[in-house]
């Protein structure tokens, strides 16, 4: 099996995929051992500041160390530039929110799942030309599960991830659900720590429930 499949199948697996981004490098890995904990075991960090290298560096060895069955890729990679870097440092997918031809290329050379963002059939299309197997919908909220539901019969070989306001409610994991998601992307809703909380356990509770939510069958 190759590292493309592998991956897909893991995603498959453990639908639940916790999007994230902190300046700091210690809640970076806090979070992610708390994720891990409840059961997530694909993770996307995300390019959004000056010390995401570093801090997808730090994570990375910690997984290495800690949780070898995790995926961790990387996510907002924009350029040929971007994908490169991280995937020198050890990224093991590739997630955009755009559809470009030189980072599906520099992906697939290196044997690693790109997943584009989309948000149209044409974009969708372009996507599988160039050999996505995982679309991301994106944004998630924007587009909603009608979308998905309208445009799936078009893209029968297609796999599909919204990511972009996904909400951790039963009643929104279940429509995406019934118009037929592989996976589910889940960025600030999933974060937004209770008041009261002094450690990341609700994180932990919050994955674990997500996870029963979304491999109800």
């Amino acid at each position: 099996m190759n590292a493309i499949t592998n991956t897909l199948e893991i995603i498959g697996k453990y639908p639940v995929i916790p999007v994230y981004y902190h300046e700091d490098k210690d809640t970076c890995i806090n979070v992610l051992k708390a994720s891990y904990a409840g059961g997530i075991r694909v993770f996307e960090f995300t390019n959004r500041g000056e010390h995401a290298p570093e801090n997808f560096k730090a994570m990375l060895e910690y997984r290495n160390a800690h949780f070898p069955d995790l995926k961790l890729g990387i996510g907002t990679i924009k350029t040929v530039a971007q994908a490169d870097q991280y995937i020198s440092i050890g990224a093991d997918f590739i997630v955009s929110p755009i559809v470009k031809q030189d980072i599906a290329k520099l992906a697939f050379t290196n044997g690693l799942l790109w997943v584009p963002g989309c948000m149209t059939p044409t974009e969708i299309n372009f996507a599988e030309e160039l050999g996505a197997s995982l679309v991301k919908l994106f944004p998630g909220d924007t587009l909603g599960p009608g979308f998905l539901k309208a445009i799936k019969p078009l893209f029968p070989a297609l796999k599909f991830m919204p990511t972009g306001g996904v909400d951790v409610n039963k009643e929104n994991i279940d429509s995406w659900l019934n118009a037929g998601v592989a996976a589910l992307g889940f960025g600030s809703k999933l974060f937004q720590a209770p008041q009261d909380a002094t450690d990341f356990s609700w994180l932990t509770e919050r994955c674990v429930a997500l996870l029963k939510l979304v491999n109800k069958g």
